[in-house]
């Protein structure tokens, strides 16, 4: 569960969501996968887990699915 992982600390990068015991931003690894950085590549330029970038991605569905978009 993303929930062991991702972190959001008002006194850590003005709060932004992270990955626990790093310093390193949910929407930095989130974009380096968009970028086209393989799993690997990410852990390692990141020094994070497999499993915390895995978070990262659940984290964003989770946020993105309870968005609500309205259409006028």
């Amino acid at each position: 569960m993303f929930e062991d992982r991702i972190i959001i600390d008002p006194e850590v990068m003005h709060g932004k969501p992270i990955i626990k015991g790093t310093r390193a931003p949910v929407d930095i690894i989130l974009g380096a996968l968009a970028d086209g950085m393989e799993l690997k590549e990410v852990a390692s330029e990141y020094e994070v887990k497999r499993e915390d970038i895995l978070a990262a991605v659940e984290y964003a569905t989770k946020v993105v699915a309870k968005e609500e978009i309205i259409i006028v």
